[in-house]
């Protein structure tokens, strides 16, 4: 079975107040409520993508259920090996805006850096403490202005990215299946990073 991904935003003041080891967990237990009495897990309130949990107190939180990837994280992971890959072929404005709308989302500045190993900085328990789930990726509230800055200039320019895909991705193994598969996985990201951005949180995936 591969890696599946749990994207939350969160209030990183309410996460602050925890300590480091319980923050992994406090976003676990928000995801997985307690079993009501008729054996039903509580259902949560959606809007869009966003699954706000039903919980009044785990109102600091919310889950994105992308509707691509029925919640694999390898379709992340190959957008952003294929961002690698083309990335000397795109011109220079448009690789910086990608680079900070993907960094430390799907795409690391080193290619030999493994996003799957993050520890989220100090911010979250480190990835070698096997207590915790290991943090995928870890982003925090002020990054979110400039990602949301940068996704408004690489959306209105994604067909430029047209033919570095095609070269550099159309039908390799590990990488995503077609193009429109590439921008509109970029598309829920920049949903993802805009709303985050409105309300100043930060976002976090757990496996």
């Amino acid at each position: 079975m591969g890696l599946d991904l749990m994207l939350f935003m969160a209030d990183w003041k309410y996460l602050s107040a925890l300590p480091v080891e319980k923050r992994t967990e406090a976003l676990e237990d928000a995801a997985f409520p307690p079993l009501k009495p008729d054996c039903e897990y509580p259902r949560g309130r959606r809007d869009g993508g966003w699954v706000w949990l039903p919980d009044p107190e785990t109102a600091w939180c919310a889950e994105y259920e992308f509707n691509t990837t029925t919640g694999a994280y390898r379709p992340h992971s190959h957008a952003g090996d294929a961002w690698d890959d083309m990335r000397p072929l795109v011109d220079a404005f448009l690789r910086e805006a990608v680079d900070t709308f993907l960094i430390d989302l799907i795409w690391q500045a080193n290619p030999a850096d493994d996003p799957a190993l993050t520890s989220g900085g100090r911010f979250f328990p480190a990835a070698t403490d096997r207590r915790h789930p290991r943090v995928l990726l870890a982003c925090p509230p002020e990054a979110m202005p400039g990602k949301a800055r940068a996704w408004t200039q690489v959306q209105s320019r994604l067909e430029a990215l047209r033919e570095p895909f095609d070269l550099e991705c159309e039908g390799w193994a590990g990488r995503p299946s077609t193009f429109n598969d590439f921008t509109t996985l970029l598309g829920e990201w920049g949903a993802v990073t805009t709303e985050a951005a409105r309300r100043g949180w930060g976002l976090v995936g757990l496996p």
